[in-house]
């Protein structure tokens, strides 16, 4: 019998910051209570994030009784800053197994793998693709479910967290329902999936494939992919094409952020950020002959504003914009997109 999970979440700098401790903000949100621990040495003794503690040191993490080390930050270019070798040899030295979403694959490292054998603990790495990934065969299209993806106006602004909470949503409701995790951070959240963004060029629609067949076997009828990158994103546009023809979608959930006008992280700019009603015409004129995805709703995220009223007046903004329902799942709920979604479902 596998043990119940006790988390360790590494977070070291990156606990208070909302972008590159995403991993970790994840994790607390939809399995907390697997979270013993966050360990930040930047932090005060002390503090909390989450209603979780943030201890300095593993000796103190240690006191919780974790048994699995996560890295719950996610780094530019996804590798480990310089510091973060000797955090996770003392994290393998006190018998934790760690589980990493980063590029760099723990499991590679002669080093680190012999001290992990040597204590009995576990690397996981949760980017590392199967080995036997192909080409898209057309069994996507013969999924007897259907296909929800959520895609963007840009990275980082809330793709997975709609996905969880229409699913969320959905099984409140009786639907059998599944989320289908396409990033390391869905990956650790639901404990399968395919970090498409690791996958080769040729393999991504594959991938993809393989995870809606898969999301299907495991009960879902209604299945909600996890978008990755943006259609107009000019660094990670590749993935998100082969993750949108690879999961053959029957709907679209449009991601924005309130406020944000242009793409984040990436030079050669300005990279202005269309409409929306732009970027529904857009996506839907991207879709594959074989199934011509519809945008079914439009999904804020409003955290720049403060005020609830303000949000509100911005969700009816793009409604006004594109005729589309609008809301934002997690200021308001999610009742309102699965509603949209279920009615083009028919």
């Amino acid at each position: 019998m596998s043990r119940e999970t006790r988390y360790l979440i590494l977070a070291e700098g990156f606990s208070a910051d909302a972008h590159y401790g995403k991993t970790m903000r994840g994790v607390l949100r939809y399995r907390r209570d697997d979270v013993a621990v966050i360990l930040d040495s930047t932090r005060n003794a002390g503090d909390t994030e989450g209603g979780v503690p943030v201890v300095r040191t593993v000796a103190e993490a240690k006191e919780h009784a974790p048994n699995t080390a996560l890295v719950g930050v996610a780094t530019q270019g996804g590798r480990f800053p310089p510091a973060w070798l000797d955090l996770l040899k003392e994290c393998i030295e006190e018998g934790l197994d760690i589980e990493n979403g980063l590029h760099v694959f723990l499991s590679e490292d002669p080093n680190l793998e012999e001290l992990a054998h040597r204590h009995g603990v576990e690397l996981r790495d949760l980017r590392k693709p199967p080995r036997d990934l192909s080409t898209a065969t057309g069994a996507n299209l013969a999924v007897p479910a259907t296909i929800v993806l959520t895609v963007g106006s840009d990275c980082a602004i809330g793709k997975m967290t709609v996905s969880l909470e229409l699913d969320r949503e959905a099984r409140a409701r009786g639907i059998e329902s599944e989320f289908v995790p396409t990033g390391q951070t869905g990956i650790a959240i639901a404990g399968w999936g395919i970090a498409v963004d690791a996958v080769v060029a040729d393999f991504i629609a594959g991938a993809a494939e393989r995870l809606v067949v898969e999301g299907h076997e495991r009960g879902g009828e209604l299945l909600w992919v996890e978008g990755q990158g943006s259609l107009i994103n000019p660094v990670y546009s590749g993935v998100t094409l082969g993750l949108y023809h690879g999961s053959t979608p029957h709907l679209l959930v449009l991601c924005h952020e309130t406020g944000r006008e242009e793409i984040e992280g990436c030079g050669g700019g300005p990279h202005p950020i269309p409409p929306l009603r732009d970027l529904v015409e857009l996506h839907e004129r991207t879709a594959l002959p074989a199934r011509q995805a519809k945008v079914a709703a439009i999904a804020l995220n409003t955290r720049r504003l403060v005020d609830d009223d303000d949000a509100r007046a911005a969700i009816a903004a793009a409604e006004n914009e594109t005729g589309l329902p609008a809301d934002d799942p997690v200021r308001f709920g999610a009742a309102k997109l699965v509603d949209a979604v279920l009615l083009h479902k028919g």
